[in-house]
């Protein structure tokens, strides 16, 4: 059984997985961590950093995937990995961001508050 020759450097969709990774842990970190000494308020929710992490590791892998389309003058493919990103984005924030009450509905007195 013959062996295959790999080409140098990682298959595109290896490199997006590690884009992916990359910006997981950087936007997590960022999330966990920032604004922490200026304020005294409570620790980030583990929802938020969740949802600042999916995002940036869709961002990051978004981007890298697009960047290699690029290079490779594929624009079409290019344009599908923003869309895609985008896409992911959205539903991060739509999946992980908590349920809010309506603002226009009544407070404790009967009164609508504005």
């Amino acid at each position: 059984m013959k062996g295959r020759r790999r080409k140098k450097g990682a298959a595109p969709g290896r490199k997006v997985t590690k884009a992916f990774a990359r910006g997981f842990v950087a936007a997590a970190l960022v999330a966990a961590l920032q604004d922490r000494r200026e304020t005294e308020s409570d620790p980030p929710s583990a929802r938020k950093i969740l949802r600042h992490a999916v995002q940036g590791g869709t961002a990051l892998a978004a981007a890298t995937a697009a960047a290699n389309a690029l290079h490779r003058r594929d624009y079409g493919l290019a344009l599908a990995a923003v869309a895609a990103g985008a896409g992911g984005l959205i539903a991060a924030e739509h999946l992980l961001t908590p349920c809010h009450q309506d603002k226009n509905e009544e407070n404790g007195l009967g009164q609508e508050e504005a």
